[in-house]
């Protein structure tokens, strides 16, 4: 077991020096969500939108939520573009054939992604302060924010490892990606609230993992604990499904790629 939680420690710390030595990567992942979606779009459309419809003080209230869970899926989803150029340019094949085992890959990944969802979510969090946006539950709250994301990312992250492991080159995977990222962004209540959908989204959205989470994290910040911890336990329960599910696929498909 510690020569396992080494390499998973070792393999990790090879993805940060990876980013680290791209700067501007660096940069743009902890910057782009909290610029084009925080800043931008919620400053953007506070004046235009209804409050009575929203249920909140203000639609940077509102849209707070939407834009954490936003990072937590574009993140997850992106999760396993390293180990797909790994695969594609051959040092996946190498360092499988090393003495280490091979679920120490996997979990490096994780550990990885996740660490980088939690430092944005906490910059966006920040950000959100500074237009007048305090989470009502206090740091309690914004620890749950975390946990509900970072579970939501473990599923997302499976997903995405899947996908790396099962195409062929990383042009269908940045297809796959888009198809995936932007209706689960649209059929959920990220931008707007459900009650302001057409019937048939709103039916779609009940059934996007994402909208649970979103209407979890929302409560969290606009409302306070007596609204926020039914929705909290529901999206635990869908969380737990969502994340089984994804991992027993994404168990498949990495047993299927290597043999």
């Amino acid at each position: 077991m510690n020569e396992q939680i080494q390499e998973v420690l070792a393999l990790t710390n090879r993805w940060g020096k990876r980013l680290s030595r791209e700067k501007f990567s660096m940069l743009f992942t902890l910057a782009q969500p909290m610029i084009f979606w925080l800043i931008f779009f919620g400053n953007l459309f506070q004046r235009a939108a209804d409050i009575q419809v929203l249920q909140a003080p203000n639609y940077m209230s509102f849209l707070a939520a939407g834009v954490v869970v936003m990072t937590v899926l574009n993140n997850g989803l992106a999760g396993g573009i390293d180990l797909l150029f790994d695969k594609e340019n051959g040092f996946l094949e190498r360092l499988m054939s090393t003495p280490i085992k091979r679920s120490s890959i996997i979990l490096s990944r994780f550990l990885f992604v996740m660490a980088i969802t939690g430092m944005q979510i906490l910059v966006i969090l920040a950000v959100a302060f500074l237009f007048g946006v305090v989470p009502e539950t206090g740091i309690l709250g914004i620890t749950v924010i975390l946990l509900i994301g970072m579970l939501f990312g473990v599923g997302l992250t499976a997903i995405s490892m899947a996908m790396a492991f099962t195409v062929k080159s990383h042009g269908d995977f940045f297809s796959m990606l888009g198809f995936l990222s932007l209706p689960m962004i649209f059929l959920s209540s990220a931008l707007v609230p459900m009650a302001a959908m057409p019937g048939w989204m709103q039916a779609l959205a009940f059934f996007n993992p994402m909208t649970w989470v979103i209407d979890a994290v929302r409560p969290l910040i606009i409302a306070g604990w007596s609204q926020a911890l039914p929705q909290v336990g529901m999206a635990l329960v869908v969380l737990i499904a969502f994340d089984a599910l994804c991992l027993y696929g994404g168990a498949k498909a990495f047993k299927r790629s290597v043999g």
